[in-house]
């Protein structure tokens, strides 16, 4: 693709970058056929290389967003499926998180929507805000009918039961089942903490029964990907070098083989501190080397071995690869080979490179595309057979859940195989 950016624009660093991805384009359109929104809308302008002639108009001109620019923008996922497809290995991730910042900065948003994007930046990065407010969410389902717009929505997803804040999430260290083979920190997140707490504990006991000395920093929090994909940079930054910080200190306290993650959507994310605060002189080499460091639970079990399996006559699954997991960390064998492994009877569905709808927080900003995505992904799932679906991230987990099919992760699968308890989900 031609561009036609200024020497003085291509001084700036962001547009230099923008500028050699957007050259890698070929408008070849292979991008078109795996897009999730293309294929339900049959929209140009809602593919990836329908959205990349917006980007570039944007950037070039430096014109501010249009509303309608920003409309496409907004029903992208960020499921990089695009970027699994493109034969040009075009760096669609990083072009979608520069315009994004620029829409947050240059285009003013209707009320309602700077309202709710404000609300969710402020509560679902902090577990203990989380929690209170899926409480009082719960009390007022009976009122959701009467919710104007999304709040409506919104208030019909709080879960049956808002799980206690479980111990093991504090800050800690817990030492492995005999000889330790790796010290690794765990990163227990925001939103899946509060969701669903027993992943977390079925990832420390699955870590430690395999010889793995697991940590669970002081200071570490939210990975940024919430804020991130909503273009604010600076909080999304913030929470980075807060994670870096913390796990700094566990690695002088007694060394570091790796930080752990067992939600694919922060893992793609963390994989990113390099490159998103390259710019820092003081934060980007410690940047990249947690990001080297960061891998996910399947990653790190794949390295120390499942060990032996004790489970007689394990239940069949079908194994749901979330977007981050398999377009944005390319992961695709480990968690299924591991699942097999374990002895589960292990199949994939049809469309397994279709995002399920969940994306963050796509499922409530753009709640109508979402259910579509989640309705074509439930049939697929259950055409499999399977009654169970395994899948490695907490947001596919429960965009997912609540239809006739038990949906659980991957993680406690696997800590329930080699000894742990049954997982809540099939209890």
């Amino acid at each position: 693709m031609q561009t036609l950016f200024t020497p003085v624009q291509l001084t700036e660093p962001g547009l230099a970058i923008a500028n050699d991805i957007l050259r890698k384009c070929v408008h070849c359109g292979f991008c078109t056929a795996t897009c999730p929104t293309y294929v339900l809308l049959g929209n140009e302008l809602d593919s990836p290389r329908g959205r990349i002639y917006q980007y570039k108009d944007m950037l070039e001109t430096g014109a501010p967003p249009t509303a309608k620019m920003v409309l496409h923008a907004d029903r992208c996922l960020s499921c990089l499926s695009c970027m699994t497809t493109c034969p040009a290995s075009v760096d669609y991730m990083h072009l979608v998180d520069e315009t994004r910042a620029r829409i947050e900065t240059a285009f003013t948003r209707p009320l309602p929507e700077r309202l709710l994007r404000w609300l969710l930046a402020l509560v679902l990065p902090y577990p203990g805000r989380f929690r209170l407010a899926l409480l009082g969410a719960w009390l007022a389902r009976p009122l959701a009918g009467l919710m104007p717009g999304r709040l409506k929505g919104l208030m019909r997803m709080a879960p049956a039961k808002v799980e206690p804040a479980s111990p093991m999430d504090r800050p800690q260290t817990f030492a492995a089942q005999g000889e330790r083979r790796m010290r690794v920190a765990l990163m227990t997140g925001c939103a899946q903490q509060v969701l669903r707490p027993s992943i977390n504990e079925a990832t420390i006991r699955l870590l430690t029964r395999h010889g793995c000395e697991v940590v669970v920093a002081k200071g570490a929090g939210c990975c940024g990907a919430l804020v991130h994909h909503m273009g604010k940079e600076q909080a999304s930054h913030a929470a980075a070098k807060a994670n870096i910080a913390a796990w700094q200190a566990v690695e002088a306290e007694g060394g570091l083989d790796a930080v752990v993650i067992n939600a694919s959507g922060c893992g793609t994310t963390v994989k990113d501190y390099g490159f998103m605060l390259r710019g820092d002189a003081d934060w980007a080499e410690p940047a990249k080397r947690i990001s080297e460091r960061t891998r996910d639970i399947t990653e790190v079990m794949t390295e120390l071995g499942l060990g032996t399996a004790t489970l007689q006559a394990p239940p069949a699954l079908v194994y749901h690869s979330a977007c981050s997991m398999q377009h944005g960390q390319q992961i695709t064998e480990a968690p299924k080979r591991l699942l097999q492994d374990a002895g589960f009877p292990v199949s994939a569905p049809a469309e397994g490179h279709l995002c399920c709808g969940s994306a963050g927080t796509y499922n409530i900003m753009q709640p109508d595309l979402a259910s579509r995505l989640r309705e074509r992904k439930l049939a697929n799932l259950t055409a499999t057979g399977a009654g169970i679906v395994a899948t490695g991230n907490i947001g596919c987990l429960e965009q997912l859940s609540g239809g006739d099919l038990l949906v659980v992760h991957t993680v406690e699968l696997l800590d329930w195989a080699t000894g742990g308890p049954k997982p809540p989900g099939l209890a």
